[in-house]
């Protein structure tokens, strides 16, 4: 019913930045909140940022200051604007979106991954 497609990841030295984008599609009334989680090796996945429809952004402690998540609603997209990494910011990054596909229902959906890797 509704893909999650992100891009956006590579490699990177500590220090650099990256930019991830994820495009929804499919049928989509409306997209509540969005955010972008990530899951290092050996580790739970965890929230990075989220941000609702009309704007309102949240962080995780350990990225504020240096990632700035933002939306375009037109294109049903997400970003993920990521400064200053560091090695420990490696992870594989997920996107997440609340859609609503038809009235009355709601449903949670996830990205397939991308890989952020920050070397020292």
């Amino acid at each position: 019913q509704v893909q999650l497609v992100e891009s956006g990841g590579g490699s990177v030295q500590a220090g650099g930045s990256l930019r991830l984008s994820c495009a929804a599609s499919g049928r989509i009334i409306k997209i509540n909140t969005m955010g972008w989680y990530r899951q290092a090796p050996g580790k739970q996945r965890e929230l990075v940022a989220t941000i609702t429809s009309v704007g309102i952004t949240n962080y995780a402690d350990y990225v504020k200051g240096r990632f700035t998540i933002s939306r375009d609603n037109a294109k049903n997209t997400v970003y993920l604007q990521m400064n200053s990494l560091k090695p420990e910011d490696t992870a594989v990054y997920y996107c997440q979106a609340s859609v609503v596909v038809e009235v009355g229902r709601t449903g949670t959906y996830w990205g397939q991954g991308t890989q952020v890797t920050v070397s020292s």
